[in-house]
């Protein structure tokens, strides 16, 4: 702790800090765990969504080898044209929501391309926005877990320095003025006797 200027004005002063300490600790707790609670939920979303991804990419490799035929090059489709996200606030910060992926239109001849071209085109984009949607999620995860490290630290601060250093200070303040006080009275008495010593002596004359 800084050096603290023993005056009532340093008294007024941390009085008024350490008001404005313990009014704010209480949002910053609160925010604490609101981010808590939101990463646990983030987690799980992201625990099913892999489950989900997991699933998918058995169910396609019961056929995957179809992919190797002469002609069956349907990579081009695949590659996704937008990531569509949205924003939603938790306790002050934007994390992203993932809505869907858009891919390019799917055109080409009938006549070139197996018949099952379709089924496998519209299996692999469900994988391919399974996995996009994964990397939403962790990048939400890691915005979360990066406030609720800043707000923890915040939380850490108000609580084991800024709050006690100021009760620490007040406490230290109030001992010395109360001295100073104690002090003045003494000294005031003293005068004071010395005073009515002297008019004794006046009148004795």
């Amino acid at each position: 702790m800084s050096e603290v200027k023993l005056t009532k004005g340093e008294l007024k002063r941390q009085r008024d800090a350490l008001g404005q300490y313990q009014r704010y600790l209480p949002t910053l707790q609160l925010k604490k765990q609101q981010l808590q609670m939101e990463i646990s939920q983030q987690l799980t979303l992201l625990e099913q969504t892999r489950g989900a991804e997991v699933t998918k990419r058995h169910s396609i490799e019961a056929w995957a080898g179809l992919l190797a035929e002469p002609g069956a090059d349907i990579r081009q489709w695949l590659i996704p044209k937008e990531i569509v996200t949205s924003a939603r606030n938790i306790a002050g910060v934007d994390i992203p929501v993932f809505q869907n992926v858009e891919f390019t239109a799917v055109v080409y001849d009938l006549f070139l391309y197996p018949l099952w071209v379709d089924a496998a085109v519209e299996a692999l984009k469900e994988l391919v926005s399974l996995r996009q949607e994964i990397n939403v999620i962790e990048r939400g995860i890691e915005i979360l877990r990066q406030e609720l490290r800043i707000t923890t630290q915040r939380v850490n601060l108000f609580e084991k320095m800024k709050i006690p250093e100021a009760q620490e200070a007040i406490r230290l303040i109030r001992i010395y003025l109360g001295d100073q006080m104690t002090n003045a009275v003494g000294r005031s008495k003293i005068a004071k006797r010395k005073i009515e010593a002297l008019v004794l002596q006046e009148v004795a004359v």
